[in-house]
């Protein structure tokens, strides 16, 4: 059994969580015993070998759709075109959709491919013998101001004095931190926390202009519902919207739910949940049991949303281990209740594929 069965405990604000994220191997798989085989170890190898199954399925993934492949794509043309000098502005990245489709997980996967790029061309120093870090990672709060957003950026750098000074004086120390690092990307999350409507917010937003004209490096924002926020316009409303820069220098992306409409859609539901199941490691497991007996159930009690799967399965898995079954049924996921939105929207989806109006099955 492999020896890495703990979670790792990452912390993505600071710079010694995010580089430790990037340098870790990845997970070995626990090995899959039969039913037969389980039940002859001792009770502490059991436990160990459930608590290590657990940990396991509580991090499957990432799973990347066509959809996720493009954006990742677009993403990487836009970062990799920025090698403007330090005089020009740099355009910047935006990852806007709903809740629940794998944004931040998204932008963190292309963040630590980026970083280890970096890290594999021009090493781990920079030619002045600084620590390189190529990229860095803030997550805005309902509460960030100027200030506070500068002090992000000089605690991700473990900066001395990151919690003194004012803003201006924090966004100098940040600037020559991410300058020093060489750091040629920065990921801020949870854009959508700021309020458009409030000065700080809008001062905020202001802000990211500023960043981007300092810090030599591209910024890719992550959020839920920008345009509809304002903070594409600045705030200005919509009748002075042409003034606002913002909208010209960020290019948007977004990630789509699921969807059952087309073949096309049909399959890529298919082969994710083939993807899935052939990672769980449960003794009773069999093909096609999420592909072909659970497709319509899953997707229904998903809304085709990947985070609301995700949450499915994991809590299944946990269930079936804890059981005994060792695989997962439309019975037993029925006594697992999933986050509230997707609770509220199954009903409507559950009739729509009992009427024979929506089905995951292919045809043809």
């Amino acid at each position: 059994m492999s020896q890495d069965v703990g979670e790792r405990d990452f912390n993505l604000a600071f710079n010694e969580g995010w580089s430790a994220m990037v340098a870790s191997p990845k997970r070995v798989q626990p090995a899959l015993l039969s039913a037969k085989q389980i039940s002859a170890l001792t009770q502490r190898e059991r436990l160990r070998y459930n608590d290590a199954r657990s940990v396991w399925h509580a991090n499957l993934g990432p799973y990347l759709t066509p959809d996720m492949l493009g954006v990742m794509d677009e993403l990487d043309t836009i970062v990799q075109s920025n090698r403007q000098d330090g005089d020009r502005v740099r355009s910047a990245a935006l990852l806007d959709a709903y809740p629940g489709l794998g944004k931040t997980t998204l932008a963190v996967h292309y963040g630590v491919q980026f970083h280890r790029e970096q890290l594999e061309i021009h090493g781990p120093e920079t030619a002045a013998g600084n620590p390189r870090i190529p990229v860095a990672y803030i997550r805005l709060t309902s509460n960030t101001s100027m200030r506070s957003l500068n002090a992000m950026l000089c605690r991700f750098y473990a900066h001395p004095s990151a919690d003194r000074g004012n803003a201006t004086l924090l966004g100098a120390r940040a600037s020559e931190c991410a300058r020093v690092a060489e750091t040629r990307l920065i990921i801020a999350d949870d854009v959508h926390f700021l309020d458009m409507q409030r000065r700080d917010g809008r001062e905020v937003a202001n802000h990211f202009k500023w960043l981007a004209n300092e810090f030599a490096v591209t910024f890719m924002f992550v959020g839920v519902g920008m345009a509809e926020r304002g903070l594409l316009t600045e705030g200005l409303g919509v009748d002075k919207a042409q003034y606002a820069q913002t909208a010209r220098r960020w290019t948007r992306t977004s990630i789509s739910p699921f969807s059952l409409q087309s073949a096309e859609d049909r399959k890529t539901w298919r082969r994710l949940l083939l993807a899935i199941e052939r990672d769980l490691v449960l003794a009773n497991k069999y093909p096609g049991m999420l592909a072909d007996d659970l497709a319509d159930y899953l997707f229904a009690r998903s809304t085709g949303h990947f985070a609301s799967l995700m949450a499915l399965i994991k809590r299944g898995c946990f269930r079936a281990i804890k059981t005994g079954d060792e695989r997962l049924t439309q019975t037993l996921l029925d006594g697992i209740r999933n986050d509230v939105a997707s609770e509220q929207a199954r009903v409507n989806l559950e009739s729509m594929m009992r009427s024979g109006h929506l089905s995951a099955r292919l045809t043809g």
